[in-house]
């Protein structure tokens, strides 16, 4: 039968008409159902996807969407300090059983009490801390013993006066210690391995002014530095009356004496190196000098300590930690983004700024504290790695060891055997020869 090249054109018309009629309708049904204006069907654009995807991930810092560094490249950090490996590997030989203690150095709204309530509650331990329902602390003792391996607000509370500095811990924590554990004489063989947490200048000193606008004064906070507490003269409170309740930010900002303004440097620092709070005879120009000082010392002493964390970055600061100490969080840290001081809307103009100037040592300490925390953990998830690819390796020799050894042993059965078979061949050859001997003789004696 002959097709016409009519027919055959006509039927390619068809095919081609219903896809295109297709088409039509379904936008035709689109504009029927999704009216203008409509929120219902709208389509997501690429934008929209990558900021849904970021969002989702927001609250999971291990991932390199949330801060720009995966686990095993370095090329997104930006370098501008120079680390030393030595400064880099964290590893400590905590002895829980021992003497050694972990001294935690808690700076005011840095997520410290979030951070310490992981330390009595949340560490697979050999024998857990003693958490009894409606009191703050808990009862941290080491295996078989009456002594605890912790130093912090929820174990041994503030035994050091009320948020210690390094100042005031390191020239108290050995002393009372000491006393608790009932030993008059001091311990040589005692590590103490001090451990902080840090938060981004802006926010940090945001959170605080939110807290001391509901009523929070700190002011039974000691202080010591040299022996001495300081003197009204040298610091002088910023509000009459028993708090500052109400403060507006402006109010806070504008009090000279306010210990918000860079208390991550303070805290940190070796206050003796400086007078201590006596500021009176400085000049500008030494006032200047007395600020270099102390971010010097507080760089220092934070590069030294066992560990820190950051509050931005809470499942690394878990991970550092577990590196750090060989010990093991129960339950994951979350990130919680959603707090008081990021209601407050400084966004990037003069206000910011302001915060930023008055916290000058601080942002300077953070950047410092974000480059080295980030280089630890890159260096420990490539220390891991390498580990478990020298582990794995192990693994496979001695298992090609075991296997060799096997075949071994089969083939020398094997031959053991094969030898017990010749043997016996051979005997039953000599036997036979025997009898045929014996036989011939008897033959002949007949």
């Amino acid at each position: 039968m002959t097709i016409s090249p009519r027919t055959m054109e006509d039927k390619s018309n068809k095919l081609i008409l219903i896809p295109i009629l297709a088409v039509v309708f379904l936008m035709i049904g689109y504009q029927y159902i999704c009216s203008a204006g409509s929120n219902s069907c709208r389509f997501l654009t690429g934008d929209k996807l990558s900021g849904m995807f970021r969002q989702y991930h927001s609250g999971d810092d291990i991932y390199a969407y949330q801060d720009g560094l995966d686990e095993e490249g370095s090329s997104k950090i930006l370098s501008k300090f120079n680390f030393t490996d030595r400064d880099l590997e964290r590893h400590v030989d905590f002895n829980i059983k021992g003497d050694d203690v972990i001294v935690f150095l808690h700076i005011q709204k840095t997520g410290g009490t979030t951070f310490g309530r992981h330390l009595v509650r949340n560490i697979h331990l050999e024998q857990p801390c003693d958490c009894m329902p409606g009191q703050k602390k808990c009862t941290c003792h080491r295996p078989g013993k009456a002594e605890s391996w912790l130093f912090s607000r929820f174990s041994t509370g503030w035994s050091c006066g009320l948020h210690a500095d390094w100042t005031e811990l390191t020239n108290c924590v050995p002393a009372v210690m000491n006393k608790k554990s009932k030993k008059d004489a001091q311990r040589n063989g005692r590590n103490f391995y001090y451990i902080t947490m840090l938060r981004d200048p802006v926010s940090r000193y945001l959170s605080e002014w939110k807290h001391v606008q509901r009523g929070a004064t700190w002011k039974t906070a000691l202080h010591m530095c040299d022996g001495r507490s300081p003197t009204q003269d040298e610091l002088p409170a910023c509000y009459s009356g028993d708090d500052w309740t109400g403060v507006t930010l402006t109010n806070f900002m504008d009090c000279p004496s306010n210990l918000a303004n860079n208390r991550q440097v303070r805290m940190l620092a070796d206050l003796s190196l400086v007078g201590c709070y006596n500021v009176s005879t400085f000049t500008a120009g030494a006032e200047r000098e007395r600020g270099r000082v102390l971010l010097a010392s507080a760089k220092n002493n934070l590069r030294n300590m066992a560990f820190y964390g950051l509050t931005e970055f809470q499942r690394k600061t878990q991970y550092l930690f577990e590196r750090t100490f060989g010990l093991r969080f129960i339950q994951a840290f979350t990130q919680i983004n959603s707090t008081r001081a990021a209601s407050v809307g400084v966004g990037e103009g003069a206000l910011r700024r302001r915060i930023e100037g008055l916290n000058a040592l601080d942002v300077e300490l953070y950047e410092y504290a974000k480059e080295l925390f980030l280089r630890r953990y890159q260096y420990s998830r490539q220390t891991q790695h390498r580990e478990q690819r020298l582990r794995r390796r192990q693994e496979r020799q001695e298992e090609r060891q075991r296997l060799h050894q096997h075949t071994a042993s089969i083939s020398k059965a094997r031959r053991e055997e094969e030898e017990r078979e010749i043997e016996g061949v051979e005997g039953e050859e000599v036997r036979g020869v025997a009898t045929t001997e014996d036989y011939s003789s008897q033959v002949v004696r007949w």
